[in-house]
């Protein structure tokens, strides 16, 4: 999986492409780490756009993540998913948990 991360201000976003499983686990951790420390960084954006494939395991790291930016103060939201990946967070309900664009 590729992960770029830009930041616009006090907004930051993760741009992720590919197959988005457990084998991203590490590096998608690095990378989300990274902004929720950063003090200047208010909400995030994990931008689906580039991704390919989503399962179970990458479900559960963006509920992780979003427990994480809770405890952090910050705003996390799911933008850009392709029609295959809308239905999986139609199914696991991700529309009531994540803001959704």
């Amino acid at each position: 999986m590729e992960i770029r991360q830009s930041k616009n201000g006090n907004h930051a976003i993760l741009g992720l492409g590919g197959r988005f499983d457990f084998n991203a686990h590490r590096e998608f951790k690095e990378a989300y780490s990274t902004l929720l420390a950063d003090s200047s960084v208010q909400s995030m954006e994990i931008n689906l756009s580039g991704v390919a494939y989503l399962d179970s395991s990458a479900l559960g790291m963006l509920l992780m993540l979003r427990e994480r930016a809770q405890a952090a103060n910050k705003q996390i939201s799911l933008s850009q998913p392709n029609p295959t990946v809308v239905k999986i967070l139609d199914i696991a309900n991700f529309n009531k948990l994540f803001t959704i664009s």
